[in-house]
C-alpha cells in the first residue's frame, strides 16, 4: 500500500511538473511568435521608445548605455592636448565617449559646437551631426545627401533630436540590419573592400558599427545650387592603413586647420575603430564588434541580443570568456599590460608634438623662411596624425595592440626627426637656448595658445538657454521628440 501511494504521488508530482513546463514551453512559444510577427513599423520612425512596444529588451537594454554617464575631461587630465589642437576645436572641450543614450546631448552641450543664434550661425557644418542620430539617416532619405552636407550645424537643430538607436543599424520594417548612411559602402568600394551586398550577416554585425567608427573627412563638394556641401567621407582609395590615408591626404594637400602656433597644415584623426580592429586578432577571425560589445543574453527562455553597447571588460562572463580558454584574471592582467604600453608611448607623443609645435612657433618669430619650415612642419603633420590615429579610436590597444605600438612608434620617431630639426634651426637663429614652456595644467595650456575659455562658456549658456529650448519645443510640435524620453537627464558638462 505505502509502495503505491509513493508511486502516485510521485506520478503526480511529475504530471504537475510536466504540465507546468507545458504551460511555461507555450507560454515562451507564444511570446517568441508575437516578436516574430509584429507589425511593420514605419520606415523612418526615429524615436527609440517606439520600439519597445515590440522589442522591450532590446530597448530597455539600449536604454542602460544611460549609466555609461561620467563627464571626463581628456584636456584636464592631458593638458598638452591643447596645444596639440591649438586653433581648433578640440583645444575647446574635448571629453572621454559616454554612452549612446548621451550623443545628441553631448554633442549640443560641447564647446566645439558653439553658441549659434540661428540656423545660419556657429562654427560647423551640419555633417557635425552625422554619427549622432537616426534623424540623420532619415533626412537624408527625405531631403537628399547633398542638402543635408549644405549649412550650418544649427540648421537642424530641431529636427536631429534622438539619440543614436535603433534606425542607426535596422530597417524597422523587416529589423533586419542596414547601413543607412551611403558614404560607408562608397568607402568599401574604392577600398575594394566587399560592398554592402556582397556582405554576410557576421560582416553587418561590424558594418553597422563602421557607419560611424572610422576615419573620415569633410570634403567640401559643390552642392549644385552654387554652394559648398561638407560631404563626409572616408579616405580609403589609398588604402586601410594609416600610411595610406596619409598619403590620401598629403596628395590632395588636405588639412583640417592651420595650427595656431606652428602654422602647420594639420590633420585630425576621427575615430578609426573599424579599420584597427581589422589589424587584429579579432578583425582577422572575423569576430564582430556585436560579438564582443552586443553579446547575446537569455531572459524567460528568449533569447535576444543585449543593446547596452559598452565595455566588453565589464561583463567578461558572456563577451571574452567565450572563447578565451585562461581565466578572466589573467587575461585582464594581460589586456591592462598592453594598455600600460600604450599609455607610456601615448604620452610621450603628446610631450614631444607640443614641444614641437612651440619650438616651430619661437623659430616662426626669429625669422624662419616657409622653406626651412617646410620639412619641419611636414614632420610635425605626419606625427600628430600618426599619434592621433593611434589613440582616438580609444581601445584600439585592444583591438590592435601590436598596430597601435608600431604607429605610436612611428609618431614618436617622427616628433624626434622635427625636434632635432628645429634644434638646429633655432641655434641658427639665435634661439639656441629656447626651452618650450612646461604644460602641467588645461589652464596654463590654454593661456599659451590664447584660448577666450570663459567667453565661449558664456556663449554656449546663452545658447542653452535660448535656442535649444525652443529647438526642443519645435521637435515636439513636428512630432519627432518625446520629451518624457528624457526625463530627468541632468545635463553633464566639462565647463560646469
Amino acid at each position: 500500500m505505502k509502495k503505491f501511494k509513493f508511486l502516485l504521488a510521485g506520478s503526480l508530482l511529475a504530471i504537475g511538473c510536466m504540465t507546468a513546463l507545458i504551460a511555461s514551453i507555450n507560454e515562451k512559444k507564444e511570446e517568441q511568435t508575437q516578436i516574430n510577427s509584429v507589425p511593420k513599423i514605419d520606415r523612418w520612425e526615429t524615436k527609440n521608445e517606439e520600439f519597445k512596444k515590440f522589442y522591450p529588451r532590446q530597448y530597455d537594454s539600449w536604454k542602460e548605455t544611460k549609466e555609461s554617464d561620467d563627464i571626463e575631461d581628456l584636456l584636464k587630465k592631458y593638458p598638452e592636448l591643447v596645444v596639440l589642437y591649438a586653433g581648433y576645436g578640440f583645444a575647446k572641450d574635448y571629453n572621454s565617449p559616454r554612452g549612446h543614450f548621451y550623443a545628441v546631448d553631448d554633442n549640443r552641450n560641447t564647446l566645439r559646437t558653439g553658441g549659434p543664434v540661428d540656423g545660419k550661425t556657429g562654427p560647423m557644418p551640419t555633417a557635425c551631426w552625422t554619427c549622432k542620430s537616426p534623424d540623420v539617416p532619415r533626412i537624408m532619405a527625405e531631403q537628399g545627401d547633398m542638402e543635408y552636407y549644405t549649412g550650418k550645424w544649427a540648421k537642424y537643430g530641431s529636427d536631429i533630436i534622438n539619440p543614436i538607436g535603433c534606425v542607426d543599424c535596422h530597417n524597422p520594417e523587416t529589423m533586419e540590419l542596414s547601413v543607412n548612411r551611403e558614404y560607408l559602402d562608397v568607402g568599401l568600394k574604392a577600398a575594394g573592400e566587399k560592398s554592402l551586398a556582397e556582405s554576410s550577416h557576421q560582416d553587418m554585425r561590424s558594418l553597422v558599427c563602421a557607419q560611424c567608427h572610422v576615419e573620415y573627412y569633410f570634403n567640401k563638394t559643390d552642392n549644385g545650387k552654387g554652394g559648398k556641401a561638407a560631404v563626409v567621407t572616408l579616405p580609403w582609395s589609398e588604402g586601410l592603413m594609416v600610411e595610406d590615408m596619409e598619403r590620401y591626404f598629403d596628395n590632395m594637400n588636405f588639412k583640417d586647420w592651420t595650427h595656431k602656433i606652428s602654422k602647420t597644415p594639420m590633420l585630425k584623426t576621427q575615430h578609426p575603430g573599424w579599420e584597427m580592429w581589422k589589424t587584429g586578432a579579432h578583425g582577422k577571425n572575423n569576430v564582430s564588434c556585436a560579438d564582443c560589445h552586443m553579446p547575446y543574453k537569455t531572459e524567460g527562455g528568449i533569447k535576444y541580443t543585449d543593446h547596452k553597447i559598452g565595455n566588453p571588460l565589464d561583463n567578461m562572463e558572456t563577451t571574452c570568456m567565450n572563447c578565451h580558454r585562461v581565466s578572466e584574471s589573467e587575461l585582464l592582467a594581460n589586456i591592462n599590460e598592453k594598455r600600460k604600453r600604450k599609455d607610456e608611448l601615448h604620452k610621450k607623443n603628446m610631450k614631444q608634438i607640443a614641444a614641437a609645435h612651440l619650438e616651430a612657433g619661437k623659430a616662426w618669430e626669429l625669422g624662419a623662411t616657409e622653406a626651412e619650415m617646410a620639412p619641419i612642419l611636414k614632420d610635425i603633420r605626419h606625427a600628430q596624425w600618426r599619434w592621433d590615429y593611434a589613440v582616438a579610436s580609444h581601445p584600439a590597444f585592444f583591438h590592435a595592440p601590436e598596430e597601435t605600438l608600431r604607429i605610436l612608434g612611428s609618431a614618436l620617431e617622427k616628433a624626434g626627426n622635427a625636434r632635432i630639426k628645429l634644434a638646429k634651426l633655432l641655434a641658427a637663429k639665435g634661439g639656441a637656448d629656447y626651452v618650450a614652456p612646461t604644460i602641467d595644467s588645461k589652464e596654463k595650456a590654454q593661456e599659451i595658445i590664447g584660448l577666450p575659455f570663459d567667453k565661449l562658456v558664456e556663449d554656449k549658456k546663452k545658447f542653452s538657454n535660448g535656442l535649444l529650448i525652443e529647438w526642443k519645443k519645435e521637435a515636439e510640435k513636428k512630432g519627432v521628440y518625446n520629451p518624457k524620453s528624457t526625463e530627468g537627464i541632468v545635463d553633464k558638462t566639462s565647463y560646469n
